[in-house]
């Protein structure tokens, strides 16, 4: 079993920075593709940024360039660094975990079958 544990969310004016931290604990290993998803009020659940085992990465078209997603492996830490910041940035980030995805497929499936997630943890942009 591996769990995940959310960190770093809050509130934010537009155009700043957060950083989100997700800690990976129990039966970890340097396999696990994880990635970071977002659920806004009213929407459906979307993928933010995916990272495997080997560094690839995929990132959603409308965080591009402002969100870096990166893996401490001697901490498991999952960080997801969020500069200028928009309104529509505004949700409950989820951590998700998996030992058989790739990225890609994880970020074309919006994290559906990932193995292991976070409880989430709350992000407000405001003007």
């Amino acid at each position: 079993q591996v769990q995940l544990a959310e960190s770093g969310g809050g509130s934010v004016h537009a155009g700043g920075s957060l950083t989100l931290s997700c800690e990976v604990s129990g039966s970890t290993d340097d396999k696990l593709t994880m990635g970071w998803f977002r659920r806004a009020l009213g929407k459906e659940r979307e993928g933010v940024a995916t990272l495997d085992s080997e560094g690839g990465t995929t990132y959603s078209d409308s965080v591009k360039g402002r969100f870096t997603i990166s893996r401490d492996n001697g901490k498991n830490i999952l960080r997801l660094q969020m500069d200028n910041l928009k309104l529509e940035d505004s949700a409950k980030y989820y951590c998700g975990a998996d030992r058989k995805m790739t990225h890609r497929q994880a970020m074309l499936w919006q994290g559906r079958h990932m193995d292991y997630w976070g409880k989430g943890i709350l992000v407000t942009v405001t003007s």
